[in-house]
C-alpha cells in the first residue's frame, strides 16, 4: 500500500478536526478524498504530508512510518490556497523549490523544462507571477508539485481555478502520471472531475469516514429508466408498477428504476405489446454528486 492509516485523529485542543481516519490507498491509482467544507479533509492531508501532527493513530506512507523524513523526498504536495511572490518570475519559483527539494543541480534547468512542458507552460517562465492568472498560477503549482517526479501526490482542489479547458488538462496530467504508475490522493469538490478520474474514493463528514471503496463498486445500484411514449393505457402502468411501484408518469413521460438489462427489456415489451408508441428510452445511473449528497444528508451511514 502507498498509504495506510489507522485510526488517525486531531484535536485542537478541545476542537475535533479528525477522528479514526483509516484509509489505504494503493500503488498507481487516483483516490478522491471527499467531504463538505469543515470535514477535515485538509487537516488529514497536512498530517500525511508532515505539516501537522496527528494526536492518536499511525500512518505508513510508501511503505515507512509517517514520521520517516526520507518519505517526503518521494512525496508532492499542492495545497489548495498557495500564495507565492508577484516579484517572482515562473523559473524563479521553481528553482527556489527543486533547492528544496535538494535536487541535483546538473538535473534542475532539465527538470523545470520537463514539468513546464507537462503543464502547458512553456514560454511563461520569464514572466513574474503578478503576470499570471489564476488558472496559470494554479498550473505553476502543479508544476512545482511535481518537480521531485513523486510517487506519491497530493492535490487539494488542483482544478479550482481552472476553465474547462484547463480541468481537461489536469485531468489528463493525472491520467498519465497514473499510467506512469504514479499515485495521487485527490480532494475537489467538483465531483463530476473526481468521477472521470478517481479509480477509488473515501467520503468523510464531522471529521469520521462515511464510506470508502472502489468507484466503481460505489456507484453501483438502481439506474432510472426515462420513457418518451404515447397511447400508453392504464392497463400498461399497472404492469410496469410491477417492476417499480412508484413509476412517475407525466405528459408521455415515464421514469422509473431498474435493477438490471432484464428490467429496461421487459419495460419496453410491456409499452410496446401494449399498443403504446415508445419514443425513446435511456437510463440514468447513480452519479457520485447524488451519492455524495445522500450520504452527507445521512442518507446512506454505511
Amino acid at each position: 500500500m502507498v498509504i495506510e492509516t489507522n485510526n488517525i485523529t486531531k484535536f485542537y485542543g478541545k476542537k475535533l478536526g479528525c477522528k479514526d481516519i483509516s484509509i489505504l490507498v494503493r500503488e498507481g491509482e487516483i483516490f478522491g478524498f471527499l467531504g463538505p467544507n469543515g470535514a477535515g479533509k485538509s487537516t488529514f492531508i497536512k498530517i500525511m504530508t508532515g505539516l501537522l501532527f496527528a494526536t492518536s493513530g499511525t500512518a505508513r506512507i510508501l511503505g515507512k512510518p509517517l514520521n520517516d523524513i526520507s518519505v517526503r523526498k518521494r512525496i508532492g504536495f499542492l495545497p489548495e490556497n498557495f500564495k507565492y511572490g508577484e516579484w517572482m518570475t515562473g523559473e524563479d519559483l521553481l528553482s527556489f523549490h527543486a533547492s528544496l527539494y535538494k535536487l541535483d543541480k546538473s538535473t534542475v534547468k532539465e527538470r523545470i523544462k520537463e514539468v513546464l512542458s507537462l503543464v502547458k507552460l512553456t514560454g511563461h517562465e520569464k514572466y513574474k507571477l503578478g503576470t499570471y492568472s489564476k488558472g496559470m498560477q494554479q498550473r505553476l503549482g502543479l508544476a512545482s508539485a511535481l518537480l521531485p517526479d513523486p510517487d506519491l501526490l497530493f492535490l487539494d482542489e488542483p482544478t479550482s481555478a481552472l476553465d474547462p479547458i484547463g480541468r481537461k488538462d489536469v485531468r489528463d496530467i493525472m491520467t498519465e502520471l497514473r499510467r506512469r504508475g504514479k499515485t495521487i490522493l485527490l480532494n475537489s469538490h467538483l465531483l463530476s472531475e473526481v468521477e472521470m478520474v478517481c479509480d477509488s474514493v473515501v467520503v468523510i463528514n464531522k471529521g469520521s469516514v462515511v464510506i470508502q471503496g472502489n468507484m466503481e463498486e460505489l456507484l453501483k445500484g438502481e439506474e432510472i429508466l426515462h420513457i418518451c411514449a404515447e397511447n400508453i393505457s392504464d392497463e400498461v402502468i399497472n404492469t410496469l408498477k410491477k417492476i417499480d411501484e412508484n413509476l412517475i408518469f407525466e405528459n408521455n413521460k415515464l421514469s422509473l428504476k431498474v435493477n438490471n438489462k432484464d428490467d429496461v427489456h421487459r419495460a419496453a415489451s410491456i409499452i410496446v405489446n401494449g399498443g403504446g408508441k415508445l419514443y425513446e428510452l435511456k437510463t440514468q445511473g447513480t452519479n457520485l454528486e447524488s451519492k455524495f449528497i445522500s450520504l452527507i444528508e445521512g442518507g446512506d451511514n454505511k
